[in-house]
């Protein structure tokens, strides 16, 4: 499983007046995508966070918005790891509408000491499972 997606539906809520997704809202989707794909694998970030103290915090965003979800569209939401380091991890990510394309993202994640608010290492068992995922 070196990409992971997950779907989505777009509601009332995650739109503009005009049936739009609200441009906020897809980096919701994105972070949604990460959050499940690490779920599949047995990670819980609530209890990451309280086991040891740890957790992701997005560093860096560089998304292209290529074309508009609206109302009621089935969207999938995949993601990959383009580049796994000791206290970071960077992540492509789409969603897509059937065949369409309407955004491709690069998303960089630090993980984080939560106490200190320092960079940490990721956990030796997050960082195994993920080097044999990266792209």
């Amino acid at each position: 499983m070196k990409n992971f997606t997950w779907p989505v539906r777009v509601y009332f809520e995650d739109t503009d007046v005009g049936g739009v997704v609200y441009y906020a809202n897809y980096l919701r989707y994105l972070e949604r995508a990460r959050s499940e794909w690490l779920r599949t694998m047995g990670f819980d970030q609530s209890r990451l966070m309280q086991d040891t103290g740890l957790g992701f915090a997005v560093r860096s965003v560089a998304a292209e918005y290529l074309k508009p979800a609206r109302l009621d569209d089935e969207l999938r939401v995949s993601c990959g790891i383009k580049m796994l380091g000791r206290a970071q991890i960077v992540f492509e990510q789409t969603i897509e509408r059937g065949t369409e394309t309407l955004l491709t993202a690069t998303i960089r994640l630090a993980c984080m000491d939560l106490a200190r608010g320092r960079a940490a290492a990721v956990p030796q068992d997050i960082y195994d499972q993920f080097a044999k995922l990266t792209i």
